[in-house]
């Protein structure tokens, strides 16, 4: 079972996911995620992860036995003005759901978290790095992880605890990409405004303690987190040990420096410079040593122009 596997991440996984070898089941409410990214072969159950009970009559009834637990709400400046809606959204569905793998078949949980559990780092940040949550959102993703930990032995399952750096991109396939503008992502503002006859590029913060001032950030393409997602399922199905893993390339790019490679890509861009968002961290960028080592990973799309041109070209779907 995928939970918002209805949208941008969740209907990459499912695409990459063997349905010879899984009966897949998408558990989405539709808020976010989109009814035309679903997975033809997947049985789609329309669901929140609010309701306790119908959670657990799902896991029951189709004999769930792994779980890739993405449904969440991600916008980071909403987060900070709507805690409760956040928090009952975030961290009461995650305990919904382990408390509906009780009695039930399921053995293994991939939990989507987040690098901002981390807050501000200098240099890449490996996974043994102290918890400092800055933003609320990032909170309601420590608080998750806790809860994801804490009851793994109290109902016997197994657990893969993924921590995303920016995910970005579309499908080589074209058939899917980022649907939702209001989070704030660069790579999909960028790929908005390539259309526009007029683009205009917000860049939020220009003081921060980093090289040119802007924030930086590791970018890693949708299609290589869908293959860890798999990968890492197979691999705590198999030696019935729990994981944390980093999911990122290592490196960090600034916002000025996506910006620049998009100029290079559309013409007569214009840059404004906007105050700070309260939550972003300054810089963050991963330390991916024991993803590579633990699940043999090795990424095929980290070139960030190939990302920001398949967000472009997905983008003209969209549009």
């Amino acid at each position: 079972m995928i939970t918002g596997g209805a949208g941008y991440i969740g209907s990459h996984i499912a695409e990459r996911i063997n349905t010879n070898k899984y009966n897949v089941i998408i558990y989405d409410n539709l808020v976010t995620g989109r009814k035309k990214l679903i997975n033809k072969k997947a049985k789609f159950v329309k669901g929140d992860i609010k309701n306790l009970k119908q959670l657990s009559n799902t896991i029951k009834k189709n004999d769930i036995s792994l779980i890739i637990h993405l449904a969440a709400y991600l916008n980071i400046a909403e987060a900070e003005q709507k805690k409760g809606k956040y928090f009952k959204n975030n961290v009461g569905g995650t305990l919904n759901l382990v408390k509906a793998c009780e009695n039930s078949g399921v053995k293994s949980i991939i939990f989507s978290s987040s690098c901002s559990v981390y807050g501000n780092i200098n240099g890449a940040v490996k996974e043994k790095h102290k918890l400092k949550p800055k933003s609320y959102y990032a909170f309601t993703k420590f608080k998750s992880e806790k809860i994801i930990e804490k009851y793994s032995s109290k109902y016997n399952y197994n657990y893969a605890i993924l921590r995303y750096f920016n995910v970005a991109g579309a499908s080589p396939s074209g058939k899917i990409g980022e649907i939702e503008s209001s989070h704030g992502h660069l790579i999909k503002n960028l790929a908005i405004q390539y259309y526009k006859k007029n683009p205009r590029v917000n860049i939020y913060g220009n003081d921060y303690n980093t090289k040119d001032g802007t924030c930086i950030r590791d970018y890693i393409h949708v299609t290589d987190l869908a293959n860890i997602h798999i990968k890492a399922l197979k691999k705590i199905s198999s030696n019935k040990k729990s994981l944390i893993l980093n999911c990122g390339y290592g490196k960090g790019y600034s916002v000025k420096e996506i910006v620049n490679i998009f100029k290079k890509i559309k013409k007569n861009v214009k840059v404004y410079k906007q105050n700070r968002r309260k939550g972003d961290v300054a810089q963050i960028y991963s330390d991916i040593t024991r993803l590579k080592k633990v699940l043999k990973w090795r990424p095929k799309f980290n070139n960030i122009k190939f990302i920001l041109k398949s967000s472009i070209n997905w983008e003209k779907n969209e549009n």
